[in-house]
């Protein structure tokens, strides 16, 4: 249960994370980052891959979307919805998926790191390894 806990805290951080980075998008407001070789989060939110498909939605917006449904889904099982955690595992597999895409866009193909970014792939890997299933877990000791 209490890992659960931890999923739906990594949730809320990752959907105020990526509000963050959306309200920056449509806003004047300067991107709180440090730039320099490496660590660019500018280089890396201005990109093609900063904006879903070409349109001017940026991708933190999906973040938006994933870190809402995951902090959705681990409340439902803090409350005891244990079908909900295959679907949890699945959500968080395609958001881990996801999170491999972009660090390898970052790394490879911009030669930049977002530290906001690295922050809400960190927070995705985080629900993965909670949606994992545990040996032992839901079983009555004798």
């Amino acid at each position: 249960m209490r890992w659960q806990l931890l999923a739906f805290a990594a949730g809320v951080a990752g959907l105020g994370v990526s509000i963050y980075l959306t309200f920056v998008h449509y806003s004047s407001i300067p991107l709180a980052c440090p730039a320099n070789a490496v660590v660019n989060c500018e280089q890396v939110l201005l990109s093609s891959y900063g904006v879903i498909g070409g349109s001017s939605v940026p991708t933190s917006a999906a973040g938006i979307v994933w870190f809402g449904v995951s902090a959705l889904l681990a409340a439902g099982l803090l409350v005891g919805r244990g079908g909900l955690a295959r679907f949890q595992m699945a959500w968080a597999a395609l958001g881990l998926a996801t999170v491999l895409f972009l660090v390898y866009v970052e790394i490879v193909q911009l030669g930049a790191v977002c530290v906001w970014c690295t922050a809400a792939h960190l927070l995705v890997l985080v629900i993965f390894l909670v949606s994992l299933p545990r040996p032992n877990e839901g079983r009555v000791r004798s």
